[in-house]
């Protein structure tokens, strides 16, 4: 039979539940991974744990990686034994059980979630045609102690979201000061000159596993440049390219970017030159062996 998507598992069982006392559940305090599983390995987990152990640290939660490996290798035998080749693996990790109140318990006894859900193949039409992108009227707030991390607050994320249905494909989050960081569920780069530039997320935003993998893997095998800076919206309507990526769908180019905000007069822009970013799509297709 096979599997009934999602599989979850709390503390390494399956279907159990989490407290309404969890911290994560009362107060966001944790962290996340999601990652694509395809043919029998996560390809970027080197990355993910990276940085889980690093949110974790930064967090003062004690991640117990053998605990961790357990409960997640114990799920992946699941999609061995039903030759699963593609789907998403999602890790939470919270700071567990506590009393009510902002004050770290005395004993932490972290809580361990994986979850496996369906994942479409890598060659999806946004991935293959393109996307067009809008710019979201909600600002992020700058919030340097929480940069970088997948924590579990995602309000600002969802509250962007919410500003349309299914007429766009992603949007373009921009920071308290005019600063083009992230969309909604990607990180953004954009190509001028034959180089590459994506924002500097120190103040805001998530330091995607996607975005990691270009910049340390890709660019300097493909003998690439890349510029981490500040970027704001003319030097978007200026590039010659722009994409998208994250560690599911890969790498989406983007085909027109929309202004609709309530402050603007609604402007569109086109870009009709991929090449860099189907050879960066090239590249990534292989990594996860597709």
């Amino acid at each position: 039979m096979p599997i009934k998507f999602p599989l979850i598992s709390v503390n390494g069982v399956l279907d159990a539940a989490i407290s309404p006392l969890d911290r994560g559940f009362a107060y966001g305090d944790g962290v996340f991974e999601t990652c694509r599983y395809s043919q029998g390995v996560i390809p970027l987990w080197d990355f993910h744990r990276e940085r889980l152990l690093h949110s974790a640290e930064r967090l003062k939660i004690p991640l117990d990686e053998r605990l961790l490996n357990q409960y997640l290798n114990s799920m992946l035998a699941y999609l061995g034994d039903e030759s699963v080749a593609q789907a998403v693996v999602k890790i939470t990790l919270t700071r567990g059980v506590g009393g009510r109140g902002y004050r770290l318990p005395d004993q932490v006894t972290p809580t361990y979630c994986v979850g496996i859900f369906p994942c479409d193949h890598l060659q999806t039409l946004q991935y293959r045609d393109g996307v067009v992108v809008r710019i979201c009227d909600l600002r992020l707030s700058q919030a340097p102690v929480l940069a970088g991390m997948k924590h579990l607050n995602r309000l600002e994320h969802i509250l962007a979201r919410a500003e349309w249905i299914d007429e766009f494909a992603e949007g373009l989050l921009l920071d308290v000061q005019g600063r083009v960081i992230e969309a909604t569920v990607s990180n953004l780069f954009a190509v001028k000159d034959n180089q590459l530039f994506t924002p500097d997320l120190s103040g805001a935003g998530v330091a995607g596993i996607m975005r990691k993998t270009i910049i340390k893997k890709l660019v300097p095998e493909l003998g690439l440049v890349c510029h981490i800076v500040d970027l704001d919206l003319d030097f978007l309507r200026a590039a010659d390219e722009i994409f998208l990526c994250n560690s599911v769908y890969g790498i989406w180019p983007v085909n027109m970017l929309v202004d609709d905000r309530q402050t603007a007069n609604t402007s569109q822009h086109s870009y009709s030159n991929h090449v860099f970013t189907h050879t960066l799509q090239e590249r990534i297709a292989q990594l996860f062996r597709e």
